[in-house]
């Protein structure tokens, strides 16, 4: 098993102990996803499939908290709210905005990239050198950025 699934297995039993069920239900979700993607592919996943796992989770969870907010749906958005914050818990530290920047200039210079036609190579590099530290999306922003300016 890996760390991280074994620090959501004892992060399970540790809350039932202390009788938090709201915390037991969000991370029980969390464990049956990561279950059910294991039987479909038949095989165990590792800490960085974890962490994808857990970055769709949080994404699905940020736009449903945008439709609640936007729709005046203070309960439902709390309740999103809280999922997200148990779900951080298990996120490694998200780099900020001038570690990616430099991240993002390093490969590109390192791989001689000078046109959006090498977007694809800069961003598969960096996708795995941030795992699960920083949002996809804003790579691809930052990588874009830089090839066209």
């Amino acid at each position: 098993m890996s760390p991280l699934k074994q620090h959501l297995a004892d992060t399970i039993i540790k809350s039932m102990k202390a009788r938090e069920i709201e915390r037991v239900k969000v991370l029980r979700n969390v464990q049956a996803v990561i279950k059910q993607i294991e039987i479909d592919r038949r095989t165990g996943l590792d800490d960085a499939d974890v962490l994808e796992v857990l970055q769709k989770q949080l994404k699905q969870r940020h736009e449903s908290l945008t439709i609640f907010t936007e729709n005046d749906r203070e309960d439902l958005a709390t309740k999103e709210q809280f999922e997200i914050d148990i779900i951080n818990e298990f996120m490694p530290k998200q780099m900020d905005d001038a570690e990616l920047s430099v991240l993002v200039n390093a490969e590109i210079a390192k791989q001689g990239a000078t046109s959006m036609r090498d977007m694809g190579s800069v961003m598969a590099v960096l996708k795995d050198k941030a795992a699960g530290r920083a949002d996809p999306a804003l790579i691809s922003k930052l990588v874009k950025q830089a090839l066209q300016g």
